[in-house]
């Protein structure tokens, strides 16, 4: 009998692993209960924190980089690179999880470090970028990102959301020679606008720590900093879909770069060379932390399971916790979920010892898909 061939792909379990972790653990558990089964382990993330160990475990270079972390202080970030293409994650270098311990700051925090880590990876000679903006900490409308890759801002005000009142006009020549010959696609989940009621700051400020107050004041903010861009460009871009992503980052990125926007689990995937890994393979593992409304809304797991589908081959998911019926994993292309609850019940457990639950998860999958597809 032949061994069965399986493609371990998880996203991370966020707050207690990575996905490589994830995977490994899964993969430890796999063999201890099918010896001979033949296991690809590939990471996989939608564009959020993560993407960039994502990138470097399907065999990017880390490329190590020191940039502005969302409030200025500096960080030790990196961006991944193959070839001329470079992976670039917003979270990594000035996202929510780069905030000083547990302080919010939604009108000064900036973006400024992406732009820092994207001017990096094109003065190294990278002409492909891959951005994800997922993660983000900021609602400057991607004035810092710009600022870093050679924007002017008249006057050159204090960093942040806050202060976009203050500017009184945006030169874009700099950028522009920066980004000769660059092609940008961004990894993006979210249609909202860059302002309004469904805008950056209305409905993902409040995330980030704005008040009602001060989510009135970004919203204006960002009105005023669309007004100049479009001035800048020619063209007014702050109602097209993806535009209030990230505070605003991906409304600069298609407005005053050029770039494209596409669905994160999407592009991961093609860039990861996942239908490559995939062919011949019996069956695949995916899961992140959490299985529920949001997984549906095309993360992680459901893009696995969308592609895994289209080539015939069986997925399983492993979680934390599975908030979803049989009927929505069905329909999400999921055959079965598999929880560390369902093992522990007790959820301090489980964040103690996600590596030890994980493997006897993948011991389970193993015993019930131990003979390879005919």
């Amino acid at each position: 009998m032949n061994a069965p061939r399986i493609l371990v792909a998880p996203d991370k379990f966020k707050g207690s692993l990575s996905a490589a972790e994830v995977a490994d653990a899964l993969a430890r558990g796999v063999r201890r209960e099918v010896p001979g089964a033949v296991i690809d382990c590939l990471p996989v993330a939608d564009g959020g924190d993560g993407t960039l160990d994502a990138a470097i475990a399907s065999g990017f270079e880390r490329v190590p980089v020191t940039v502005s972390g969302p409030t200025g202080a500096p960080v030790e970030s990196a961006y991944a690179r193959r070839g001329t293409t470079a992976v670039v994650e917003m979270a990594d270098a000035c996202g929510l999880v780069r905030l000083p311990g547990t302080v919010l700051a939604p009108m000064a925090a900036s973006s400024r470090g992406l732009g820092e880590a994207l001017a990096a990876a094109l003065d190294a000679g990278c002409r492909q970028l891959v951005v994800g903006i997922g993660g983000s900490a900021s609602t400057d409308g991607g004035s810092g990102m710009l600022a870093a890759l050679g924007a002017v801002l008249v006057p050159d005000v204090s960093p942040g959301g806050g202060a976009l009142g203050d500017i009184r006009s945006l030169v874009l020549d700099g950028l522009a020679a920066r980004l000769v010959e660059a092609e940008i696609v961004v990894a993006c989940d979210v249609d909202n606008p860059l302002t309004g009621p469904d805008g950056a700051a209305a409905v993902y400020g409040p995330q980030k720590g704005a008040t009602r107050e001060q989510v009135k004041v970004l919203d204006d903010q960002l009105e005023h900093w669309a007004d100049l861009v479009a001035t800048a460009t020619g063209a007014d871009r702050r109602h097209e879909p993806g535009a209030g992503a990230a505070g605003g980052v991906g409304f600069a990125l298609v407005a005053a770069m050029g770039a494209e926007l596409r669905p994160g689990i999407g592009l991961m995937l093609d860039l990861l060379g996942f239908t490559e890994r995939l062919r011949g393979a019996d069956l695949v593992i995916t899961g992140e932390g959490s299985l529920d409304a949001q997984t549906l809304r095309g993360k992680a797991p459901v893009g696995v399971a969308a592609a895994a589908r289209s080539a015939g081959v069986p997925v399983v998911a492993v979680c934390g916790r599975n908030l979803l019926d049989d009927d929505q994993l069905a329909a999400a292309g999921i055959q079965e979920a598999h929880a560390l609850l369902d093992l522990e019940p007790d959820l301090r457990v489980c964040m103690a010892e996600p590596v030890r639950l994980l493997e006897e998860l993948g011991r389970r999958v193993a015993r019930a898909h131990r003979t390879p597809r005919t």
